[in-house]
């Protein structure tokens, strides 16, 4: 038995960096992924599709790891980076995208993500556990923002 706790996040914000440098990073999955908490391996499956392995989180009784693979295709003239899922690598599935905008000054950016995460649990636990699966999902990806804003020269 599993449960399926779905993700849907959405950021907006503006850094100090130009976008040509922002797309530097954020379209080198390695490079953006270095900012992302609690990676336990990223592994190049070629063809633009990456595995991420998270590190398990939970109690030594009840931990989750989530796994997943997403493909990624990165389009500098309009200024996006788009993953979608892989199907039947791991136990969730993550698609989303950035959307990098040159406001001269500044560089506007959107990051949205989408997916769910299967936790092999009782669905009775779903009630429990579905809060603290999305809590914790969104405290890795404020990290995550905070950790490229830092990069990026700090927010406008």
């Amino acid at each position: 038995m599993a449960i399926t706790v779905k993700i849907d996040l959405g950021y907006e914000f503006n850094v100090k960096a130009k976008a040509a440098d922002v797309f530097k990073v954020l379209s080198d999955v390695p490079e953006s992924v270095s900012h992302f908490p609690k990676v336990e391996s990223l592994t190049d499956m070629g063809d633009g599709v990456y595995k991420w392995e998270m590190e398990k989180v939970g109690t030594a009784q009840v931990n989750i790891q989530t796994i997943y693979a997403s493909k990624y295709v990165s389009n500098k003239a309009k200024g996006t980076v788009v993953w979608t899922p892989v199907k039947g690598v791991g136990n969730a599935l993550v698609g989303g995208s950035w959307t990098i905008t040159d406001n001269k000054t500044s560089t506007g950016l959107v990051l949205k993500i989408e997916g769910s995460v299967e936790v092999p649990l009782p669905a009775l636990m779903k009630m429990v556990v579905a809060p603290v699966v999305e809590s914790e999902f969104e405290k890795l990806v404020d990290k995550y923002v905070d950790n490229l804003v830092k990069t990026f020269g700090g927010e406008v």
